[in-house]
């Protein structure tokens, strides 16, 4: 059975330690030099960085979020043996872990380290499809006679030099499809490398729980156990027609996810479906004034990145959390596309007054959607609005501003409340 040692990158016929180096960290599988579809999943990423950059952080509990009302961004695994997750309300956290050391994210610092990661996978091959900052899916066939190593050796070489150039870890999955290698890549975190060979995917799929599928969530897995469907066992049981009829283009889906087929290519240039930027409050707010305040800075960050990414979007959501976590969704469709941060902000605004006597709120948000390029925006003038050419042009001449001078060169009144 082909094997590779993590640490010196020798391939070998399996044994249990290198025959070169004489370590332990020996991955070993029928199909490892053959299988070419992968997923890199850096571990508990924010956290990381955090550590890295502050040495005295490194032994020490981390949680990376904002305040006691907010919620948990990552933590590191020294936090999560206590029990904290991501998406937890911070105090819950903090009841698990109260010698947590808590770090409000940098996203600067995410952004560069993410970029050098990012620079290594393309030195692989010109098919990485990210996900977020700190995970992506490579296709690596094919690449084998550019490297003069099999994709195995080249993702465990990989996360080699992200651990000693970068001092990042991250964990590997490596299969025939991007389904089974995102399932892999979280079985033997943190620096893990994990394969699922295409001889094993029936037996291995065959007791797990369907919460392991991409995308199946609170609402989907309670639908599928009122069906009777737990594991892909249960989902094997049920003709395809049966499923669609019942679940509709999902059911196609899991028809084929059980029998752990994914024909989903890996895109390096999957387009950005939605700009979004969102804000959990210290403190409860019910004023409009304070509201305003918030939603005019956020609405000025989504318009930031839309004009970074040229796009523009033609519909604008207003999102709202109330105390009680209960969340509020409005959104509206404009005549045309837009990236200006006043027009967002004011078509947003429209949508937060009526909905204030549902208040106070814990947290505010904005975003756009159904994105087209910016060339096709606010190209029409607003009868109901005139001034609304004047603003856009002063907004167009403040970015100039700020561009050169920094973010903070001109501020808008409303934005310091």
């Amino acid at each position: 059975m082909p094997a590779i040692c993590r640490d010196c990158l020798t391939t070998f016929e399996t044994g249990p330690r290198c025959p070169a180096c004489g370590r332990p960290r020996v991955l070993a599988h029928p199909e490892l030099l053959t299988l070419s579809i992968a997923h890199m999943d850096c571990d508990a990423f924010y956290a990381s960085v955090e550590k890295r950059d502050n040495p005295e952080l490194r032994d020490r509990p981390v949680i990376v979020g904002g305040g006691k009302r907010g919620v948990v961004t990552t933590a590191c695994y020294i936090a999560r043996i206590k029990g904290v997750r991501s998406a937890m309300p911070m105090f819950k956290a903090l009841a698990l872990c109260p010698e947590a050391v808590i770090v409000k994210p940098r996203m600067e610092a995410y952004v560069s380290a993410s970029r050098e990661i990012r620079d290594m996978m393309n030195e692989l091959t010109p098919d990485v499809e990210p996900l977020s900052l700190d995970e992506a899916f490579m296709d690596l066939t094919g690449t084998t006679k550019l490297h003069g190593h099999p994709p195995a050796v080249m993702l465990a070489r990989l996360v080699k030099r992200m651990h000693e150039e970068l001092q990042l870890t991250g964990s590997i999955g490596l299969s025939h499809n991007k389904f089974l290698a995102k399932i892999a890549s979280d079985l033997d975190k943190p620096r893990g490398f994990s394969v699922i060979g295409q001889t094993e995917t029936m037996d291995f799929l065959a007791d797990k729980p369907v919460s392991l599928i991409w995308g199946v969530g609170q609402a989907t897995r309670g639908a599928l156990e009122k069906a009777g469907i737990r594991s892909f066992t249960d989902l094997r049981r049920w003709e395809k027609d049966d499923l669609h009829h019942r679940f509709g283009a999902m059911g196609d889906r899991l028809w084929h996810l059980a029998r752990g087929e994914d024909k989903r290519r890996i895109s390096a240039h999957r387009p950005v479906k939605s700009i979004s930027n969102e804000t959990t409050f210290s403190d409860d707010i019910a004023t409009l004034d304070l509201l305003e305040g918030h939603l005019w800075r956020l609405a000025q960050k989504v318009s930031d990145r839309s004009k970074a990414k040229e796009t523009a979007g033609r519909v604008v959501t207003l999102k709202l959390k109330r105390a009680n976590h209960a969340s509020l969704t409005r959104r509206v469709t404009l005549h045309e596309p837009t990236n200006i941060a006043d027009r967002m902000f004011r078509t947003a605004r429209d949508l937060l007054v009526p909905a204030l006597d549902q208040g106070p709120f814990r947290l505010i948000g904005i975003g756009i959607s159904d994105l087209v390029p910016a060339s096709q925006a606010d190209l029409s003038p607003d009868l109901l609005d005139p001034d609304a050419i004047k603003r856009a042009k002063a907004e167009r001449a403040s970015d100039e501003i700020r561009k050169r001078f920094g973010k903070d060169a001109i501020v808008k009144g409303r934005a310091l409340r």
